[in-house]
């Protein structure tokens, strides 16, 4: 199956009416100014994709080789960098700029983000725990309860209270409502990771 992908940036979320006149939640993300920074083939790479950069970077934040990198495409270093795998290479050139009608609506996308950070939670919060009971004879109100068979150890994957938020997670089988190409943005059905402004990546669906 022949994959497309674009990279955006999370603008926010809003509401469109259908013609039918359904309201639809959609969360706006702009994708203007894709550019393909490199074509990885079979024979050099060992794999086929499109490496895709977005955002310009500040020349100044640039390190060289990353300038160097941005030059072969004639383009300013990049911000967010990605790969695209399993595209069809024939359609993509080194320097191509990618458009949001590399999508269209209807289509089914995942989109992959970096979800909100929510600093150090206990077990409740972080893993959807219950609470123990409140009443004055209870010695166990929010606590992690037990753990289990330990002898000098805690066994691996024990869900325990720590840092919650900030990873990748990807959401699929989100619709594609609208593709404006003339203002650069894509409208998607429903939310996806991550805070407003914050990066993320639409590939077509793989289910």
């Amino acid at each position: 199956m022949t994959t497309k992908g674009i990279l955006g940036k999370k603008v926010g979320m809003t509401q469109v009416f259908t013609e039918n006149g359904e309201l639809v939640p959609v969360t706006v993300v702009k994708v203007d100014s894709n550019i393909v920074m490199q074509i990885k083939t079979v024979e050099n790479d060992g794999y086929k994709a499109v490496q895709l950069g977005y955002d310009d970077m500040r020349a100044i934040k640039a390190n060289k080789p990353a300038k160097g990198h941005a030059a072969k495409a004639n383009t300013a270093p990049k911000r967010f960098v990605r790969e695209i795998r399993d595209v069809e290479l024939g359609d993509y050139k080194v320097g191509d700029e990618i458009h949001a009608d590399v999508f269209a609506a209807g289509d089914s996308v995942d989109v992959t983000g970096t979800t909100k950070g929510k600093g150090f939670q206990g077990n409740i919060k972080r893993w959807n725990q219950a609470r123990g009971p409140m009443a004055h004879g209870s010695r166990y109100h929010r606590r992690p309860g037990s753990m289990g068979a330990i002898i000098n150890r805690v066994f691996p994957g024990k869900v325990l209270p720590g840092r919650m938020g900030g990873k990748k997670v990807t959401i699929q089988n989100l619709q594609i409502v609208k593709a404006d190409t003339d203002n650069g943005v894509l409208f998607v059905k429903g939310n996806i990771p991550g805070a407003n402004k914050s990066f993320v990546t639409v590939k077509s669906a793989v289910k």
